[in-house]
């Protein structure tokens, strides 16, 4: 498993992190080097763009995705509808290219009406000035639940498990190539024992983007907000065998200066562990 800053290489999988941040984007002087975006991550799967959550990060993966002029479908996995994951969604260039398909994934909006009245809600007066009918790909949206499995392509198979988090959210673990990528947020691990269905998820994956928004020592005055520490998240990995943490969905207060010190202490607790950053490349 590689890190890097430079072009991916042949890895059966290779991640790309587009925006890091939870709650609301943070832009400014302490987070130039991690970056302040939303949350969204690339998953190349061979020559398949697998994206999850369109936080404002995906309008730059959006612009990337045009200028490469990739004219392959794309599947958006939404882990819920909270606004930080899917503000950027209206923002996303591909939607405004005639005749692109892009689908649309959600386990949980059931009870709002589905991914469908979710999207249309969000790109609706008088939050929004263009409606889903005015886009010019082909939107197609897909309503599923926490707990199924998913085959966006017949070589690729998405396991997914319910999360405790206010409201809901899904947790989604790609099978691809011999390889395995996690995207487990937004996740309230807890004080007692993790979720059965959280381990199962993650147990032996290659590589596992984790919820990790808190210290410790943050974490009690959060509790019931629906989040993680960076602590806990070692604590999962270890206990499923899991290969390598990324810690991820970071909190918009903690700047660059803390991140590192957050960086020392998970890499001395559990070396090989990443701290997501903007633009930060993974081949799995």
């Amino acid at each position: 498993m590689t890190l890097h800053d430079g072009p991916s290489g042949s890895a059966p999988i290779a991640v790309q992190f587009w925006g890091v941040r939870g709650s609301i984007a943070c832009p400014g002087p302490d987070a130039m080097r991690y970056g302040g975006n939303t949350p969204c991550v690339e998953v190349l799967c061979g020559g398949h763009t697998l994206i999850f959550d369109a936080g404002t990060g995906i309008r730059q993966l959006g612009n990337a995705l045009v200028k490469s002029a990739n004219k392959t479908d794309f599947d958006i996995f939404l882990s819920h509808g909270h606004i930080d994951h899917v503000v950027g969604l209206p923002f996303f260039a591909p939607l405004f290219v005639k005749n692109q398909v892009v689908r649309v994934w959600g386990g949980n909006l059931q009870p709002a009406g589905g991914v469908r009245e979710a999207v249309r809600k969000l790109m609706s007066f008088p939050f929004f000035p263009l409606q889903v009918d005015a886009l010019q790909a082909r939107l197609e949206f897909h309503d599923f639940r926490a707990g199924d499995s998913i085959r966006p392509r017949p070589d690729i198979t998405l396991r997914t498990a319910a999360l405790n988090h206010p409201g809901g959210a899904t947790g989604y673990r790609v099978d691809y190539g011999g390889r395995s990528v996690a995207y487990v947020t937004d996740v309230e691990i807890g004080a007692g024992a993790p979720d059965p269905a959280l381990i199962a998820l993650v147990k032996d994956v290659s590589f596992l983007i984790l919820d990790t928004t808190y210290t410790s020592e943050e974490l009690p005055a959060h509790a019931g907000w629906g989040h993680s520490s960076w602590e806990q998240g070692v604590a999962l990995a270890n206990m499923a065998g899991v290969g390598r943490l990324c810690l991820f969905h970071h909190d918009p207060d903690h700047g660059d200066g803390l991140m590192d010190k957050i960086a020392a202490a998970a890499e001395a607790a559990r070396p090989g562990t990443v701290v997501a950053r903007e633009g930060l490349k993974i081949e799995v």
